[in-house]
């Protein structure tokens, strides 16, 4: 029989244990609150209807790339982070015969099922006109953002949207588009009544929008300008120089090989960073950011180019 004693010692035991565990607990929030909120973003380029990978004698590129082992590789980092974007930045379309046979419907399915978060618009795009790229856009499952691109007199007015933001752990992530000139890249009657608008004032406002309304605390433009034009043609090096508020740029259209970002010094004195993995899925591009739980203040940790190779 318990006594009035022992049961009094075992609620008291009960109890002291009881805070032990609480303060142990709180001390874990406490440790986690203070820990690094960290972001991965994962993104190609012109990957050009490339599906399968390069044949063993395809010379420079033999072997390498195929959606299927990106798909595998793109897995395996997400079960290892818990905060991951995948971006493309355009010129999804053309290249092989998978594109002339199937007009694009292979490559959005293939991107939806591995859970693309955005894409922006290559001039390839528009390879099948505006009613070719209208057909395939319920196969994709992801938006396509585009801000300097007005299809308001267009079949494809309402369906893009200039950005997005996603938040991850409380981080706020601002992701717009921009597109190349299209005039003298597609023919007239591939992008019709599509009105071009210039980029740097369509970012400039774009950022203003996203730092302000949207409060993001990080930036990141998709760009399908090019890298980099000797002449005074927009590129992303330009652009960066102009537009103060992007943190990265994630490029395409030139298939620069990128070993590393590019910090471009802003208007306002801050870096933007340009970034760029080639072509054709030959690389997945990673870069991981670290945030301040408290002001979310974002640095870049640490920053790769994935090889798409067989053993992924």
């Amino acid at each position: 029989m318990t006594t009035r004693r022992d049961f009094l010692r075992q609620s008291l035991l009960g109890t002291a244990g009881l805070t032990v565990l609480g303060g142990l607990a709180n001390t874990a929030e406490a440790a986690a609150a203070k820990e690094p909120i960290k972001l991965t973003i994962l993104h190609t380029n012109d990957m050009h209807s490339r599906i399968e990978p390069f044949p063993d004698n395809g010379g420079q590129w033999a072997g390498l790339g195929g959606m299927a082992r990106r798909a595998a590789l793109i897995k395996d980092i997400r079960s290892k982070e818990a905060n991951v974007l995948l971006l493309d930045s355009g010129d999804i379309f053309q290249g092989t015969p998978y594109f002339n046979f199937f007009g694009g419907e292979l490559e959005y399915k293939l991107m939806s099922e591995m859970k693309y978060d955005a894409s922006t618009l290559g001039n390839h795009d528009f390879d099948n006109g505006l009613d070719g790229l209208m057909r395939q856009l319920p196969n994709a499952t992801f938006p396509f953002l585009i801000a300097n691109y007005d299809f308001s007199k267009t079949p494809l007015a309402g369906r893009f949207a200039p950005y997005k933001v996603f938040e991850k752990q409380g981080v706020r992530i601002g992701v717009f588009g921009l597109g190349i000139q299209l005039a003298g890249l597609v023919g007239d009657k591939n992008f019709g009544a599509t009105e071009y608008l210039d980029p740097v004032a369509k970012a400039t406002e774009t950022v203003a929008q996203l730092r302000g309304a949207e409060k993001c605390d990080l930036v990141i433009c998709l760009s399908h300008l090019g890298y980099k034009y000797e002449s005074a043609k927009i590129d992303d090096r330009k652009l960066a120089a102009q537009v103060s508020g992007i943190d990265l740029i994630l490029g395409g259209h030139t298939h620069t090989f990128m070993d590393a970002p590019e910090p471009i010094a802003s208007p306002d004195g801050k870096p933007t960073l340009i970034n760029q993995v080639g072509w054709s899925g030959i690389n997945l591009g990673r870069l991981d950011y670290e945030f301040s739980p408290k002001t979310k203040r974002a640095g870049l940790a640490s920053a790769s180019v994935v090889p798409v190779r067989a053993a992924c």
